[in-house]
């Protein structure tokens, strides 16, 4: 007669399989849209509410699924990404350009976030990575989900439109983006846009409240987004709120993005982007932890004995 203990050793070891295999068929299924390589990396390009999408796929996720959204400029200095996507980041960037990080920029930037957390399983906190005026985008989006940001990276942002396009300060403003961003706002001039528009150094409370680590990396002699008038601002009214951001100063340099060494940006993303309770872990995420769960598991079953995983 066949001992009862074995055939249920059997059907456990059987169910954790099929389990695990199931888990990994999920994981690889892939997103929709085109499938090409970037660096070395999957990326798929898809539309969200009829706008392009990009995701860049590490060769492993990490456990939670971490990722980097940018507000514009994706592939502009990418040594972080690429460095990210080594460390089982997703990379996501969405093409909204000339919305100026507006309500319907806003909006999108929704859509996108329920897509990737919901039906891919990433983690309800993205890194956000503001270049220049992704800034924008990436503050406002944050000001109104605080507790659904992981850290702001932001580099020569854009964080006050009365500088950047307007030029109401010591920069050199853009007469061809200005008519741009009033058009999308409605107005017809400066001072009805500045009493209507989302401008980040505005918008800072709740990010604060939600204790959301910033970084912002300037050049000291940026003329078209002056940082005395965005980040420097930005970064006073932050600290009076309680909050945290780290700043970067490059010396003699003007409105250039990234750092010769990228690793003070790869450190802060990582750091502050893996979160053990928002990890959705799963069994294969663990490696050949699972292989030891299963003979914790066993052992217990037949001999009573435990032992704790580390």
């Amino acid at each position: 007669m066949i001992n009862r203990n074995l055939i249920n050793l059997v059907m456990l070891i059987t169910l954790i399989v099929t389990a695990g295999s199931l888990v990994n068929a999920s994981e690889k299924a892939a997103f929709p849209g085109v499938r090409t390589t970037w660096n070395g990396f999957d990326r798929y390009d898809f539309e969200v509410e009829g706008k392009p999408v990009l995701v860049v796929v590490p060769h492993k996720s990490a456990p939670g699924k971490p990722w980097v959204w940018h507000g514009e400029f994706f592939g502009h200095k990418p040594v972080p990404d690429i460095a990210l996507l080594g460390r089982g980041f997703h990379i996501v960037a969405m093409k909204i350009p000339d919305l100026f990080g507006d309500p319907q920029a806003v909006s999108y930037w929704n859509s996108l976030y329920k897509v990737l957390t919901k039906q891919h399983g990433f983690s309800r906190k993205p890194a956000l990575v503001g270049v220049s005026r992704g800034g924008l985008y990436c503050y406002n989006w944050a000001a109104e989900n605080p507790h659904s940001v992981a850290c702001i990276y932001g580099d020569a942002p854009v964080c006050d439109l009365a500088s950047w396009p307007l030029g109401k300060g010591k920069g050199t403003g853009n007469r061809v983006e200005t008519p741009k961003l009033l058009k999308v706002y409605g107005v017809d001039t400066a001072e009805e846009l500045l009493a209507k528009a989302l401008n980040p150094i505005d918008r800072l409370t709740l990010l604060a409240k939600a204790h959301v680590p910033l970084l912002h990396v300037y050049g000291d002699a940026d003329t078209g987004v002056p940082w005395t008038e965005n980040t420097g601002v930005l970064a006073e009214r932050y600290r009076k709120l309680g909050g945290n951001i780290k700043l970067i100063s490059k010396p003699g340099v003007g409105h250039v993005h990234g750092l010769d060494d990228s690793t003070p940006i790869i450190e802060f993303i990582a750091r502050h982007s893996v979160d053990s309770k928002q990890s959705n872990i799963k069994p294969r995420e663990i490696g050949s932890r699972r292989e030891l769960f299963v003979d914790r598991y066993l052992i217990e079953r037949l001999t009573n004995a435990r032992f704790h995983l580390h």
